[in-house]
């Protein structure tokens, strides 16, 4: 795997879809219209935060499952954030250094909505704003950031 560089260095490689799997954008918006055609349901980390035992009623619903009621919390207890970073089935800390260096970054930080602020300028945060908006557009897709 190419070196991801200094983080400005892999934002921008990022935005311009230079990474090893392509276009973020590409693959979220290919996902996005596939679910018109496809049974793809299709769920935010926002509302996830939001509202987990209704997120989980939502993939209940979509597999046609009736969750009983001690069922829906244990699964919305074993798939709360802090409970899945410490479950290396989760946290991807089972792979090895070369292919995701955990010290530098790890794959699950905080888990909470908006902590973006604590990691990009404001110009950056501009120029994923401006390339989204133009990259998704008439997708329909929206994101929430707060």
């Amino acid at each position: 795997m190419p070196e991801p560089g200094n983080w400005d260095q892999f934002l921008e490689n990022f935005l311009a879809g230079k990474i090893a799997w392509g276009s973020w954008f590409d693959h979220v918006q290919d996902w996005w219209k596939a679910k018109d055609h496809h049974p793809i349901l299709y769920l935010f980390y926002e509302d996830i935060k939001e509202d987990p035992a209704r997120e989980v009623q939502k993939v209940a619903h979509f597999l046609n499952f009736e969750l009983p009621d001690p069922l829906l919390k244990k699964i919305t207890e074993h798939t709360k954030f802090e409970t899945m970073k410490s479950n290396p089935m989760a946290n991807y800390t089972t792979l090895p250094a070369f292919l995701m260096n955990q010290a530098m970054s790890p794959f699950m930080r905080k888990g909470i909505v908006g902590n973006w602020k604590e990691h990009l300028t404001v110009a950056q945060n501009e120029k994923i704003d401006e390339i989204s908006s133009r990259l998704l557009a008439g997708s329909g897709l929206v994101f929430r950031t707060e």
